[in-house]
């Protein structure tokens, strides 16, 4: 795909030279051509082709694509992923769209061997499983790649063990203060918290600690799938690592039986009661603990692939659809339903070409590679084509896990949260002929409650984070016990989370929604006042925990000027969309307007990032993570 996107021209003169003067004539000239031979559309029309889009659904399409996907284990780098690859590519291909995959060669991580041990004052020693209960073939001729942390570094941890809940710095300070150092021991900690497992794992290693065991708890239902391992990496950032993260394995048994041998001083009891472990002391001991764990790493090639729908006006602005291929497991959930749904989207974009539709400007649908080890092939493909990306992309719409479970979630930046809101008043909710997602969405929670992409847990981290580029991510169900375990299969799907799929096409609704009017509005439905009010929020929380020599004058006078200029564009867009006529001067106005609208985010780019993690280069961005402790 990289190299079918051109590079933006930089070259600007402050003088009109009669080369400048004669090109500009001729734009007038294309433009005057485009004006006259695709005139204003319809808002009938567009507004008949979303009515389409939303009746073509069918339940039984996307459990069809979902079963196929999740027939066998696909994690990235290994042979049984070609078969998803070459299948997601064929779906595009036949569908008639112009279909690319670009390959990147990248660091990957696997495992050899685990072992963990349990060693008592007697001489006695108990071995530990570390496989999942019922699923005994990891051998090399089995595609379901054995319970592992990508990127953890091979070597023995031989200690007492200690216990420091989520692992946070918090706590930490919570087992100083009961006179507990865990330099030198093996750190047991509970995933939760807040913080990602790299960034755990790197607070245990600065602190001193030999190794570090995680383990998962959910609610009980996690007990109807058996006792699941959850796989993940301990990679500290995105896209292809140049340094390795350090941590262990998780299993709810084996952790359940090290905390209850565990002495010292009795835990908080905010650490008993947040747990159904029979948590009762932190440690040391006395019992010691054996781990062992041994990996590889090694250059694999991942495979992102993209299916084009040009823009008939707009060609060079690109709305961008995307979802990670690569599973841990079978990946039903995580990332398969809403690979499922992609599919489903661009089946039904293709239905509505052949009645006639064409978007405005270019739909891009990206499957990504390698996301679950740390967003390696959206971040990688970004970095490549970071320029042209920054001239074109409107924005970037991001589904990992489509259907996790019941009720409907969104994150954003700002200035999409109105589109959310009038899509989701558009889109039935699964269970009902009459009520919409937002209808349901605002009965649950009071209001509608769109949350902020802060994290880097998915593909949208590298578009906005690096690139400034505004996304959205939206899923169904806010967690699942089967997450990246080998329970996250299609049978656990029709007997738990979305039996009859409806679910699923629900989420395609919203996504696809979103898609057509990015791509088809003549001015981008981007509304910054919300972004406005949003920034507005974050000062008054910097307010509450500077002190009075530090002066937010500056800040609050910029969102003010903001403010102005936001109620200016949305005026302008009022005015231009009165107009009756088109000519081209009212379409290279609608341009201009529209290139502000979109460049706007990346004003919020720092060219030299946050000192020590350059990568990341948006400011609000920034300011968000680093108040939430998440880099």
């Amino acid at each position: 795909m990289s190299q079918n996107l051109t590079k933006p021209n930089s070259s600007f003169t402050s003088k009109r030279s009669p080369l400048c003067t004669s090109l500009f004539l001729i734009i007038l000239v294309v433009v005057g051509f485009n004006t006259v031979h695709h005139p204003p559309r319809n808002p009938k029309n567009a507004i008949l082709f979303q009515q389409l889009f939303l009746s073509s659904a069918t339940n039984y399409t996307v459990s069809s694509y979902l079963r196929y996907l999740t027939s066998h284990p696909h994690l990235a780098g290994t042979k049984p992923s070609l078969e998803t690859i070459h299948y997601v590519k064929t779906h595009f291909q036949n569908l008639g769209f112009e279909t690319h995959t670009v390959p990147f060669r990248t660091l990957l991580s696997y495992p050899l061997h685990a072992s963990l041990s349990m060693h008592f004052s007697n001489g006695t020693v108990f071995n530990l499983p570390l496989n999942e209960m019922g699923i005994a073939n990891y051998d090399v001729s089995s595609s379901l790649i054995r319970p592992y942390h990508a990127f953890s570094p091979s070597g023995t941890a031989l200690g007492k063990v200690v216990f420091a809940n989520h692992g946070t710095e918090d706590d930490n300070d919570a087992l100083r203060r009961m006179e507990v150092n865990v330099s030198g021991y093996i750190v047991m900690i509970k995933k939760g918290g807040g913080l990602g497992r790299g960034a755990v794992v790197e607070i245990a290693e600065k602190m001193g600690a030999l190794g570090v065991l995680m383990y998962a708890e959910g609610d009980v239902s996690r007990d109807n799938f058996g006792s699941g391992v959850e796989r993940g990496t301990v990679m500290k950032g995105v896209g292809d690592p140049l340094t390795p993260g350090w941590a262990g394995v998780e299993d709810g048994e084996s952790a359940q039986l090290i905390l209850e041998y565990l002495g010292g001083p009795l835990a908080p009891q905010e650490w008993r009661d947040s747990g159904r472990s029979n948590l009762s002391r932190v440690g040391p001991g006395p019992v010691m603990v054996n781990f062992t764990y041994q990996g590889e790493k090694k250059l694999a090639t991942i495979y992102n692939v993209f299916a084009v729908i040009s823009g008939l006006e707009e060609p060079d602005r690109y709305v961008l659809m995307g979802n990670h291929r690569d599973a841990w497991t079978y990946g039903v959930v995580d990332p398969n339903s809403g690979t499922a749904a992609l599919l489903d989207i661009a089946r039904r974009y293709a239905l509505l070409m052949r009645r006639g539709w064409n978007p405005r400007r270019t739909i891009i649908f990206c499957s990504w590679d390698a996301e679950e080890f740390g967003m390696i092939g959206s971040t990688e493909w970004v970095e490549q084509n970071l320029l042209n990306l920054g001239a074109k992309a409107v924005a970037y719409l991001n589904v990992d896990c489509a259907v996790q479970g019941p009720g409907f979630f969104a994150g954003a930046t700002p200035q999409l949260d109105n589109l959310i809101l009038e899509v989701t008043e558009k889109v039935k909710v699964p269970d009902s002929e009459v009520a919409t997602i937002y209808d349901k969405w605002t009965t649950i929670n009071g209001k509608s409650n769109i949350e902020r992409l802060t994290g880097v847990d998915s593909d949208f981290a590298s578009f906005l984070q690096h690139a400034g580029i505004p996304s959205v991510d939206i899923y169904y169900g806010r967690d699942f016990p089967v997450y990246h375990t080998a329970s996250d299969s299609f049978s656990w799907m029709i007997n738990n989370a979305d039996p009859f799929f409806w679910r699923h096409v629900a989420v395609a609704g919203v996504w696809d929604l979103l898609g057509l009017r990015l791509a088809d509005d003549p001015i981008l439905p981007l509304d910054y006042l919300s972004y406005a009010k949003q920034l507005q929020v974050y000062k008054d929380t910097l307010s509450r925990v500077l002190d009075d020599s530090i002066s937010l004058t500056p800040l609050a006078a910029s969102i003010q000027e903001l403010t102005s200029a936001v109620k200016h564009a949305n005026n302008e867009t009022k005015n231009l969309m009165a107009r009756e006529f088109t000519d081209h001067l009212l379409t290279l106005k609608i341009r201009a307007l529209n290139d502000r609208l979109m460049l706007a985010e990346r004003g919020f780019l720092d060219t030299d990032g946050i000192k020590g993690k350059e990568w990341f280069k948006h400011l609000v961005r920034i300011f968000c993570i680093l108040l939430l402790g998440q880099i």
